[in-house]
């Protein structure tokens, strides 16, 4: 991973800026969405009856602000600066990447412009309508053609395994998005999907399991061999496992999908493969997550005084946990007791709030005083205050949901002697309300840490160029 060379290339970094602190803005606004509408479980008076504030108005947009908006963001801004230093080389076009960033900003202003107002596929991950589907298919593919290009014109021979990485979650998430968005348009605001029942539906977690699997996983982790290795300065623990890790991922990941559609209309077959694909998935998932963390080896006691590098480990802590979880879960009889429950939505956020926000936060906190001219953030204690803001947020919010969705389980297969429900759906409800009240209070925490970054931020970024200096060890703590 050496970034040495004898003229020091000329990198573009404005757009790395741009898509850097959007993530942070686009950070706060989806996660903001996402407390307003877990309050609204337990105090569902505040949508104030107006339609544009309902649930089922608002969680589509929260859903798509914190995937493609913060998500999409530090991906496109992580993706440059990594394919740039390890290339040695200045982005191929300096045009294609403004163009994905002003894309990318239509895009998500188009989402929130259209979701409130209904105006959807009702497709999860992918609800919306096909001009904005177009949009994006455009900017992917300039993204792509900026990407590989640099990779043909750079200075090393090697392809660094972020790169590996980064290249297949590209390539597989255009694929995806285009076969999942194909429909037929009726009007501007309305179209059909071109596929019909359970081809329907398989299409759509196809789709839809492998925008986790490719968008929220491969791409992140991409980022997190980049950014682990250069925050500990230790080299990756195996670059052999590295390599392994890549291709048993990419091979069986594209496989899983099925095991969102148990016990539906779906060929049996076709379920039991998506259940025995998901969990072989686990030994590549930790092999990834051994590798982050072994990555410390001989640079342990760093953590101590080292936040930035805590976002970076503890987000592998949560990917190894996610993705222990995911395979059980896909297991038919345990998905009998989760599936439609709040144990799905646990596990979905232990890895978008736990792996995909916290390796995201820490490689931006690595990027930004690199990015304007500083030798540290504004205040290292106030990253340690965010850390400890998300860390304890994460863990309210997902042992929360966890312990309503067994509860929900267990109450919705109750029955009496006589064959009929013990629990009605209400009184399920009810029994869940204080878990919704604790998911809120760690929402709260989240977003709050999230406004500590954005305060550090601003102050990093104001400050005179080369003013802010590391603060001694010891102290950040």
């Amino acid at each position: 991973m050496s970034e040495i060379s004898q003229a020091k290339p000329d990198y573009n970094y404005k757009v790395v800026r741009q898509f850097t602190i959007m993530t942070i803005i686009w950070g706060i606004v989806g996660m903001s969405l996402g407390v307003f509408i877990a309050a609204q479980l337990f105090a569902p008076a505040l949508n104030f009856d107006i339609p544009w504030l309902t649930y089922s108005r608002l969680r589509p947009l929260h859903t798509n602000a914190v995937i493609f908006a913060f998500g999409g963001c530090a991906l496109f801004a992580t993706s440059y600066y990594i394919v740039q230093r390890t290339c040695q080389v200045r982005l191929f076009s300096d045009k294609l990447a403004a163009f994905t960033f002003w894309g990318w900003q239509a895009v998500i202003v188009a989402a929130v412009a259209t979701l409130p107002f209904g105006i959807t596929t009702s497709k999860e991950y992918a609800e919306l309508e096909w001009p904005i589907d177009i949009l994006i298919a455009l900017v992917w593919v300039a993204y792509i053609i900026n990407f590989f290009g640099t990779m043909v014109i750079r200075r090393v021979s090697h392809i660094y395994v972020a790169n590996w990485f980064l290249g297949a979650f590209m390539l597989t998430v255009a694929v995806l998005h285009i076969g999942n968005s194909m429909a037929l348009p009726v009007s501007f605001f309305k179209s059909y999907s071109i596929y019909a029942g359970a081809v329907d539906a398989m299409m759509q977690w196809w789709y839809g399991h492998n925008a986790v699997g490719f968008f929220l996983t491969a791409g992140f982790l991409g980022m997190m061999y980049y950014f682990v290795p250069k925050q500990a300065g230790r080299p990756v623990y195996s670059y052999r496992l590295s390599i392994v890790h890549f291709w048993a991922l990419i091979s069986l990941y594209i496989w899983a999908g099925p095991h969102h559609l148990h016990y539906t209309a779906l060929p049996d077959w076709t379920q039991s493969l998506g259940m025995v694909m998901s969990v072989i998935l686990f030994v590549p998932s930790w092999g990834g997550m051994i590798n982050g963390i072994m990555t410390l080896s001989g640079a342990w006691h760093k953590l101590r005084t080292d936040p930035v590098l805590r976002f970076l480990i503890v987000s592998l802590s949560f990917y190894g946990m996610s993705t222990f979880e995911g395979p059980m879960m896909a297991i038919k009889t345990v998905n009998a007791l989760s599936h439609y429950t709040d144990w799905t939505v646990g596990h979905v956020h232990s890895g978008a709030l736990g792996w995909v926000a916290m390796v995201s936060i820490g490689s931006v906190y690595h990027l930004i005083p690199h990015l304007f001219g500083q030798k540290s953030m504004y205040s290292t204690k106030l990253v340690n205050v965010h850390f400890w803001f998300a860390t304890i947020g994460v863990v309210l919010y997902i042992v929360a949901m966890w312990m309503s969705g067994v509860l929900q389980g267990l109450m919705w297969r109750a029955v009496n002697a006589d064959g009929t429900l013990t629990y009605s759906f209400v009184e399920s409800l009810e029994a869940s309300k204080p878990f919704y009240v604790v998911r809120f209070v760690g929402g709260c925490f989240v977003v709050a840490g999230m406004l500590i970054m954005a305060y550090n931020t601003y102050k990093t970024v104001r400050a005179p160029k080369g003013s802010l200096a590391a603060e001694p060890a010891g102290q950040a703590a």
